[in-house]
């Protein structure tokens, strides 16, 4: 067992104490990428997605294995009602965050971005259209499309009837669809724009970035008042490419590289090999829309290793 109570599992597997599992955990360690991908997804924060399991798992413990049909279900029910109760926590939060407040970056495998569904779900800029959602609207949200669960299970999940799960469902399709980036954006695409961007930074050259930038490209940072960044929401290719190109301030201590954050391309800033900003983006028409720079190290932790995701 962890020190936060949960099974652990090495490179060798999972086990217990030198036996095999019981079947409750087996059960969990089996699901555990899964419920991380429905809270984080939910919630937007690797470390709330975090504890969230945690008090999935302490209520996992007090129920009969024998008594349950289908674990999957029932954990995802369990992980999902904790997620609601904590999302409305993180509501309240972030009324007090300093500055935008933009998710928590994860370093994710290769093979999430193969699965585009999930690498769309779970990119920079759909947690932030999913962020425009209420609490039940995203659980459901999340639930139906990108886990495809049934109705009358996602309805159990958040104590509704099937038939308000189907409306909620429909009025949340139709809000992200709204919102969302126009089209699917292939991995090529955005590591070409990402390529292009980087040169532009890297040289200085303010005409090249602008560029590859849109006319009413966002740029968004977020130091959590613990590091600079902008207070507010930039816009503008005119104000974001000066703002960009300032990088090279940092000189030789600063390294920009390309990784997978999200399941997409994106940019990693180190200063003197520590990590200082991740930089994710949004990209329609082939040009960028959207720049996310996290900056607040509390966010930071989950790029330093590899998350697995699953659906």
């Amino acid at each position: 067992m962890s020190e936060r109570g949960e099974p652990t599992v090495d490179r060798a597997g999972p086990h217990a104490d030198g036996g095999r599992m019981d079947p409750a955990t087996e059960a969990f360690v089996a699901h555990r990428n899964l419920l991380f991908t429905v809270a984080y997804e939910m919630l937007g924060s690797a470390a709330d997605a975090e504890d969230v399991l945690q008090e999935t798992w302490l209520r996992w413990t007090g129920v009969d294995p024998g008594t349950v049909r289908e674990p999957r279900a029932y954990l995802v029910r369990i992980t999902t009602r904790q997620a609601l109760s904590r999302l409305r926590t993180l509501g309240r939060r972030k009324e007090s965050y300093v500055g935008p407040w933009l998710p928590e970056p994860l370093l994710t495998t290769p093979d999430v971005a193969d699965d585009v569904g999930l690498a769309d779900s779970v990119s920079m800029a759909m947690l932030l259209v999913m962020e425009t959602l209420t609490p039940t609207e995203r659980a459901v949200f999340v639930l139906r499309e990108v886990f495809d669960l049934a109705y009358d299970e996602i309805a159990q999940a958040v104590d509704k009837s099937p038939a308000a799960v189907r409306q909620i469902a429909h009025r949340a399709r139709s809000h992200v669809a709204a919102r969302r980036p126009r089209g699917v954006v292939s991995a090529t695409e955005t590591r070409g724009a990402l390529e292009a961007f980087q040169r532009a930074v890297a040289t200085g050259d303010l005409q090249s970035l602008l560029d590859v930038l849109a006319p009413d490209v966002v740029f968004l940072g977020d130091g959590g008042g613990i590091k600079e960044a902008a207070p507010a929401p930039i816009t503008g290719a005119d104000r974001v490419a000066p703002l960009v190109t300032g990088l090279r301030r940092f000189g030789a201590s600063a390294s920009l590289r390309p990784a997978h954050v999200n399941g997409h391309p994106a940019l990693i800033l180190r200063l003197d090999g520590e990590i200082d900003t991740v930089i994710a983006v949004r990209i329609d028409g082939g040009l960028i829309t959207g720049l996310y720079a996290v900056r607040n190290p509390e966010k930071l932790s989950r790029v330093e290793r590899e998350t697995t995701l699953r659906r």
